[in-house]
């Protein structure tokens, strides 16, 4: 006589694949390390439009991780803590990163921005190579260009070209003092 008939075990559906990229992220994304790290996601959210998608604070306010979009981008930035490997660029005096952010509306934009608190280091305006474009460094010493494609007739273009060809042989360059000048 045959024994008691176990059930049969169920098959558990298959888990599906856990994505290594993050659905709707870039395989790149600029992390920020500043000092005010709260302030820096207000200050984002004020000047760019930025969403918050994430917020990890230490009990005493610190940012530990924040992730933001601005526009179809993400940026991810944190304070700098005790014995980090990495500065923010208001206590190093500089950075040598640029963050480049195209819009529909750079005036808009960048009008934005200088209320919260940027400060222009390049005037917007239209450039030789068919762009509204300007820099900005943020509250925490980050800097940004922003850009608009804009259509220009080609004699101004070309007029721009010459100016900016010319200041580059003077040794000028844009957004900085010309040589010689005491700031």
């Amino acid at each position: 006589m045959p024994g008691p008939t176990r059930p049969r075990r169920r098959a558990r559906p298959a888990r599906p694949a856990l994505a290594p990229v993050p659905p709707g992220y870039p395989t790149i994304i600029p992390y920020l390390s500043v000092q005010g790290g709260v302030a820096a996601l207000e200050f984002y959210r004020k000047a760019f439009g930025a969403r918050e998608l994430v917020r990890q604070t230490t009990p005493e306010g610190k940012l530990i991780h924040g992730r933001l979009r601005i526009g179809s981008s993400i940026v991810m930035l944190s304070d700098v803590f005790e014995g980090a490997e990495v500065a923010s660029p208001a206590s190093v005096g500089t950075t040598t990163v640029t963050l480049h952010l195209y819009t529909k509306n750079v005036d808009t934009l960048w009008d934005r921005a200088v209320a919260a608190g940027a400060t222009v280091s390049m005037p917007l305006e239209n450039q030789f190579w068919g762009e509204r474009y300007g820099r900005l460094i943020d509250p925490f010493g980050h800097h940004w260009s922003l850009s608009m494609r804009v259509r220009m007739p080609r004699a101004e273009k070309a007029r721009k070209r010459a100016e900016a060809e010319a200041d580059f042989a003077r040794g000028d360059r844009p957004g900085r003092e010309p040589p010689g000048l005491d700031a």
